[in-house]
């Protein structure tokens, strides 16, 4: 007895197989145009079909150095392989594409250098490895390893502390913003502004919603709705940074605006720089700290909590030596899931709740260790004065200023000072 299975005739009627690691790996983080060359000229591939840069550029509706572009992208991923048939013509070339199982494997020569290296530099650097831990923690997934490579390269491409990358991604992640392209674009931003390290982002940080403050307060006063442009920005900024103005000040240069029609911000400039130019200063109370004051208080404040939550950490793993065993294994334990993850196993799911069970009971062995030792549950966490805004004077959910904002005096950022120099 002989089986047979019928063959379809029309090309468009059967299938053709991408690898999971394609998926997962590299379809992810990049750019859609070159997937759509990649997965149109695969399907040709697959059927043993020849088809030129230029048909591919008309089926799809694309450029033909596009096309070229696609091609010379994949292959510096590593992914196809051009096989030139001239060395005249440097676009003549057919196309190989590579068996990624094999690559990820070690049994191909292919493998992506960029991936490869990446993951190296993760794996032999304690702060990236730390770095990525804490990352996945802000996302609540795992990292796959091109994105492992790409974070981790960032390091050293813009030479800034992996404590920061972490930050970048919690605070990307407070505007709702995770992408890894956005993410990356912002610690691109820093670093040419010249901010390497934590406390310097968090002091440009300040000064940027105090000014997000300031702006909303002129705006309140002057019964606008919506954002301020950014000549207006420009021009408020003149107020307090040209002319030294106060806030207080600029609110009862705002107030001359009741008397006319159509209140707009060039009038209280216009107000303003009257008021400058003959040296008027409106009366101000004296002992109120100033907005740059309180601010400056609020980064002290966290820096000193910060510094302190450190020093409990090191206490309780000197006190406990089992609970620096637990972190470093878990950290053993999500590297492990990441490889699992981007592996071909038929048992991927199993393996994977495997570890999260054995995570969650490290936790509970964690817990109960730090509590059975007389230590809270919380003792290594950053305690903050003020749990609604964390010490900032910004509240996350509506931007308005936090009540302990109006609660801090001179006297209070005098003691905190006098403390920090003990």
């Amino acid at each position: 007895m002989a089986f047979k299975l019928e063959k379809a005739t029309d090309y468009f009627l059967l299938d053709t197989p991408v690898e999971n690691i394609f998926i997962n790996e590299y379809m992810v983080s990049s750019p859609g145009e070159y997937v759509k060359v990649y997965l149109f000229a695969l399907m040709y591939a697959r059927l043993g079909s020849e088809f030129s840069n230029e048909d591919i550029a008309k089926q799809l509706g694309m450029q033909h150095e596009d096309v070229l572009k696609a091609w010379s992208f994949w292959e510096s991923r590593g992914v196809i392989k051009k096989h030139r048939k001239s060395e005249d013509n440097k676009f003549d070339y057919d196309v190989e594409f590579v068996m990624l199982k094999s690559q990820l494997y070690g049994q191909s020569e292919s493998s992506s250098p960029a991936i490869d290296d990446g993951i190296n530099l993760a794996m032999s650097n304690e702060e990236i490895k730390l770095m990525l831990q804490d990352i996945e923690k802000i996302l609540g997934r795992i990292l796959s390893s091109t994105e492992v490579s790409e974070i981790s390269s960032w390091a050293s491409d813009y030479s800034i502390s992996p404590e920061l990358i972490a930050y970048c991604f919690e605070y990307c992640a407070g505007l709702k913003k995770t992408s890894l392209r956005y993410v990356g674009t912002v610690v691109k931003e820093w670093a040419l502004a010249g901010l390497k390290d934590v406390i310097a982002v968090e002091k440009m940080l300040s000064q940027r919603e105090k000014k997000q403050f300031l702006y909303k307060r002129v705006f309140d006063a002057l019964g606008f709705k919506r954002n301020a442009t950014e000549e207006e920005k420009r021009i408020m900024d003149t107020w307090y940074d040209e002319m030294n103005f106060s806030q207080e000040t600029v609110l009862k240069a705002c107030g001359k605006t009741a008397g006319i029609p159509n209140p707009n911000i060039n009038y209280v400039n216009k107000v303003l720089k009257n008021w400058f130019e003959e040296g008027e200063r409106p009366e101000k109370n004296d002992d109120a700290p100033s907005t740059s004051e309180i601010m400056n208080y609020y980064e002290l404040l966290r820096n000193k909590e910060k510094a302190e939550a450190d020093k409990r950490r090191r206490y309780v793993m000197q006190q406990v030596p089992r609970i620096k065993e637990i972190d470093n294994e878990a950290m053993r334990l999500t590297s492990e899931m990441s490889k699992i993850i981007v592996s071909d196993r038929v048992d991927k799911k199993e393996a994977t709740d495997s570890i999260k069970e054995r995570m969650d009971s490290l936790n509970a062995e964690r817990a109960f260790l730090l509590t059975d030792n007389g230590f809270e549950l919380d003792y290594t966490d950053i305690r903050f004065e003020c749990p609604k805004c964390k010490d900032t004077g910004i509240l996350d959910e509506t931007g308005e200023r936090c009540q302990c904002f109006v609660e801090i005096t001179k006297e209070k950022i005098k003691l905190l000072k006098v403390a920090l120099q003990k």
